[in-house]
């Protein structure tokens, strides 16, 4: 049975050495990146889709309708959200904080 490309086997040490050794904050990082992915996803598929809205249920125009059914198989075919947020958690493509946190200055931003 062959393997799903979209299957990734990933180090969790180094994805928890990124938040100093905890893998479940790590995890938590990932899961709310994840989230919003998730939802900006859904929000443009949604108001693409709209476009195709009718008040009449015709069975002929909903089998018909190629380009909606486009849509739906790109957004179908799109890497999963997790996938995306550990790529970007592990690339460093957002900015994350603890609750309480301060956020850092203008000046320690750009020391580091």
């Amino acid at each position: 049975m062959p393997t799903n490309p979209s299957i990734i086997t990933r180090d969790v040490d180094k994805i928890a050495a990124k938040v100093g050794g905890n893998v479940y904050e790590a995890v938590a990082i990932i899961a709310k990146r994840a989230r919003q992915v998730s939802l900006k996803n859904k929000e443009e598929l949604n108001s693409k889709l709209s476009d195709f809205a009718s008040s009449v249920d015709n069975l002929e125009e909903i089998f018909e309708n190629r380009e909606q059914i486009e849509i739906s198989k790109f957004y179908e075919r799109l890497p999963k959200p997790t996938s995306i947020a550990i790529d970007e958690f592990m690339e460093d493509k957002f900015y994350y904080r603890k609750p309480g946190e301060d956020l850092p200055s203008l000046d320690e931003a750009e020391s580091e």
